[in-house]
């Protein structure tokens, strides 16, 4: 093999790692400090990593949505006509060395500075829903071997009412919050 062929090869070798190197740098990045961004990047709330698996509009009548809308609490079911269900779908892991919490502070604020708080859903009734839990080292919520995490979303389920006039004031954000003072650990732009 000539000098010239080995060089050549070399080049290519390296020219490949490379773009391994840049494709992979993409993948699974860390959000710090936590900004708005959606597109995969974890968000470090707190002692948690927070990932937005998909954000989007419920349709109730609709057979893969109506499941996310059991165990509301009574009253809670009906929509006005200027409502609509908005599912936030979240996977979390501790990556520390010690247990660590969830947390159950979530809001959507919108560009006029307007709030939505979680619609509390029963977890024994529906297997979606977010629950803040205490976590391993290592472990994930929603926990492996459950419908929450091999169902289409991959995520558990944070249900909001949201008012039909959020579509002019976008971009929507949700907060996620914790310890003794709610304090603001992390934000994730959502997609509407």
């Amino acid at each position: 093999m000539s000098a010239r062929s080995v060089a050549s090869r070399r080049l290519s070798i390296l020219a490949g790692a490379a773009s391994l190197v840049v494709a992979l740098g993409a993948c699974g990045r860390v959000n710090d400090p936590p900004t708005s961004e959606n597109d995969g990047v974890y968000v470090e709330a707190g002692p948690i990593t927070y990932q937005l698996q998909i954000s989007r509009e419920l349709n109730q009548y609709a057979t893969e949505d109506s499941q996310y809308l059991k165990g509301l609490p009574p009253g809670a079911a009906s929509l006005s006509p200027d409502q609509e269900w908005y599912g936030v779908f979240l996977w979390a892991k501790n990556q520390t060395k010690r247990s660590q919490a969830t947390t159950d502070s979530f809001d959507i604020v919108d560009t006029e500075g307007n709030k939505y708080y979680p619609i509390p859903i029963s977890p024994s009734l529906n297997p979606y829903a977010w629950t803040a839990q205490t976590l391993a080292p290592g472990a994930t919520e929603p926990g492996p071997d459950t419908a929450a995490s091999f169902g289409p979303t991959q995520g558990a389920l944070l249900l909001f009412k949201l008012n039909t006039s959020v579509y002019d004031n976008r971009p929507l954000t949700l907060e996620i919050r914790g310890g003794p003072s709610q304090k603001l650990w992390g934000t994730i732009s959502l997609d509407l």
